[in-house]
């Protein structure tokens, strides 16, 4: 059985307030393109469909496409979806039950009810059955209320359990989606800088792997990097796309799996999949960066970091004359390397607002407006509410 395994599509995300509508756009249609060369018997997407819980109206309409192109050119072939956190589970599910006429199968939510199951799509090759075991994001607290008091304590107890409640036979051949953050004995995977700030080793949003290592395959949305963990069985498909500049190094791609008998390892292929635009760095002083800009390059997105020790003038004005579009413009120097060891020396009894107020002036010459002062406010406000 050929299997596609897709996840974290982020229909509708912004990369420092651009536009990637074109960019998803294409790589969609790219994927329905390999889909009919590959013609794989289903096609898995393991959650974060959407960037936001509220999707515009302009991402539902791009899912939307992506959906009836793939039901246009391969009409036999399952799609099979589950929410991840940054999905809203009511509206992912808005017209599943038409969907599965379609052979498009959604799951948003864990069992809710003591006779619910998880939702099991089961297909057949020459070699018999596989079981689709489709596990939505889920938190203790979805599912906690379905087990006695003190079973499920923290994110891998409620996965566990949920797993369990299902009496799975591993005689035969299973494959798991899944949209959590899981870990090889306490290592987490390899992390770009976004999601650094969310997932962290030991956290208690950590799920063992050896509470699904009995899958014949684990299909693993989360994480942005294409990768296994702690076998090639159980794996990260990674993003169709570069979502922040530290993943300049990706190489993004569908993930095909193909499934022999039981008791075979499944063979692992990667697509290769080519983006519109490229995101990537470019360091070095300003005329060499100048320099470097073709015709191919100069549309990407790039993240500039200047090394010059005399600053150029209107240095950014310079930059957007060859390069369309500008993530962020840095300055590496003597002078600022000098200015982040006296930064690190701070006394940390300083308040939030004046340390950042301090490294604003620092880096930009000037000061913080009334308007930028209370977005700061409001986000300094906002991460001591949710600490809270």
């Amino acid at each position: 059985m050929k299997i596609f395994h897709l996840s974290d599509l982020h229909i509708g995300k912004q990369l420092h307030y651009y536009s990637l509508k074109e960019n998803q756009q294409a790589v969609l249609h790219q994927i329905v393109e390999r889909a009919q060369e590959y013609a794989p018997d289903v096609i898995l997407i393991c959650g974060d469909i959407f960037d936001k819980s509220v999707p515009s109206g302009e991402a539902y309409t791009l899912f939307d496409d992506f959906l009836n192109e793939l039901s246009e050119k391969l009409p036999e072939t399952p799609v099979l979806i589950i929410a991840g956190n940054h999905d809203n589970a009511q509206r992912l599910n808005y017209a599943s039950s038409f969907l599965e006429k379609h052979h498009i199968y959604v799951s948003v939510l864990p069992p809710q009810q003591p006779g619910e199951h998880l939702k099991k799509i089961q297909l057949q090759d020459k070699w018999g059955t596989v079981n689709f075991y489709l596990l939505p994001f889920l938190k203790p607290g979805y599912v906690r209320h379905l087990f006695e008091e003190g079973v499920v304590t923290d994110y891998e107890s409620a996965v566990r359990e949920v797993l369990a409640r299902e009496n799975i036979d591993y005689q035969e051949r299973n494959v798991l989606l899944s949209h959590q953050f899981y870990t090889n004995g306490g290592k987490a995977p390899e992390l770009c800088e976004s999601e650094n700030t969310v997932l962290s080793v030991g956290g208690l949003d950590n799920v063992d792997v050896s509470v699904i290592e009995q899958f014949d395959y684990a299909a693993l949305g989360h994480i942005h990097g294409a990768q296994m963990v702690k076998k090639p069985s159980i794996r990260y498909c990674g993003t169709p796309l570069k979502y922040s500049v530290s993943e300049e190094h990706h190489k993004k791609s569908i993930t095909m799996v193909t499934l022999e008998e039981k008791g075979a390892e499944p063979i692992i292929d990667t697509i290769p999949l080519v983006p519109i635009q490229e995101v990537r760095r470019e360091k070095g002083m300003l005329k060499e960066i100048l320099a470097r800009a073709t015709k191919e390059n100069c549309h990407d997105f790039i993240s500039v970091t200047m090394t010059d020790e005399k600053e150029p003038y209107n240095p950014k004005e310079q930059l957007e004359e060859v390069y369309d579009f500008i993530l962020e413009l840095r300055i590496e120097n003597s002078r600022t390397k000098s200015l982040i060891e006296e930064k690190e020396g701070l006394d940390m009894q300083l308040q939030p607002m004046e340390i950042f107020r301090s490294f604003y002036e620092e880096m930009n010459q000037q000061t913080l407006s009334e308007t930028e002062e209370k977005i700061v406010a409001d986000i300094i406000n906002q991460c001591r509410e949710d600490e809270a």
